[in-house]
């Protein structure tokens, strides 16, 4: 059984890993890299940009008589911008790179508590197969992502949140008290289950996630919204996808 949770959940994580690397490329980075030069100072909120060396100097500098100066400077000014091309693209491609690793482990991750939760239906007499692996992978979204999106918005670089410590806490807690909603509303047979479903669903929120004292930060607000809507919708999708590989792969991998 262990062995079929493992292929099961290498193969799935391992296709919605590559997904969600494409989707956070194709949607997501573009809003990280931006705000990273809000928190750096590159660029300034309600600002068109960081101010000329003119503006800052009162003027243009005076020419080099000679010219020999400038040629110099000209001349290592090319050089270095040479180097810092080169230095940069390889280190966007190894960004890139552990983006993609990244992404790879930590569906695969997701893929083992799917899994397991495959072998524990299917001990309850219950049978997995892709659709249903794909409304787990439903289940998955609602509990990983939104459910906690509620309280603590997915953070951009930038941007103002509470201690890590608490946030951790509220987050692990609504993770664990929405999985079980949602197998209370799925397989319980009892009315008590229902309503102890909705109390699960509602205490995190009734509680309420940790805040900061203060709200600040260098990044736009508008760009953290749309940053969010993005990390929550590719989400969705990539969580689809796992759902679905693993009840596949699952299937494919029974012995019956």
């Amino acid at each position: 059984m262990f062995q079929r949770m493992l292929s099961s959940a290498l193969f799935a994580g391992a296709a919605a890993g590559l997904v969600a690397a494409l989707l956070h490329f194709a949607f997501v980075q573009q809003f990280i890299l931006l705000a990273e030069q809000y928190e750096t100072g590159a660029l300034t909120h309600f600002t068109s940009g960081p101010a000329s060396a003119d503006a800052v100097a009162g003027g243009p500098a005076l020419p080099d008589p000679a010219g020999s100066a400038a040629t110099v400077h000209a001349h290592a000014a090319g050089t270095v911008a040479v180097a810092q091309s080169h230095a940069s693209t390889t280190s966007d491609l190894q960004r890139d790179a552990l983006t993609v690793l990244f992404m790879g482990l930590v569906y695969i991750s997701y893929g083992m508590l799917l899994t397991a939760g495959f072998a524990l239906a299917e001990s309850k007499g219950l049978r997995i197969r892709a659709l249903q692996g794909l409304l787990w992978g439903l289940a998955g979204f609602a509990s990983f992502q939104m459910a906690p999106a509620l309280g603590l918005a997915p953070e951009l670089p930038g941007t103002i949140a509470a201690e890590l410590g608490a946030r951790q806490v509220w987050w692990w807690a609504t993770v664990a008290a929405t999985a079980m909603a949602i197998g209370l509303l799925a397989y319980g047979r009892a009315v008590w289950m229902y309503g102890a479903a909705a109390a699960l669903l509602a205490a995190p929120h009734m509680i309420g996630a940790p805040q900061p004292d203060a709200y600040f930060g260098v990044s736009p607000p508008e760009l953290a919204a749309s940053f969010a809507a993005r990390v929550l919708g590719t989400g969705l999708v990539v969580w689809v996808c796992l759902g679905w590989f693993a009840g596949y792969f699952w299937a494919r991998s029974d012995p019956a």
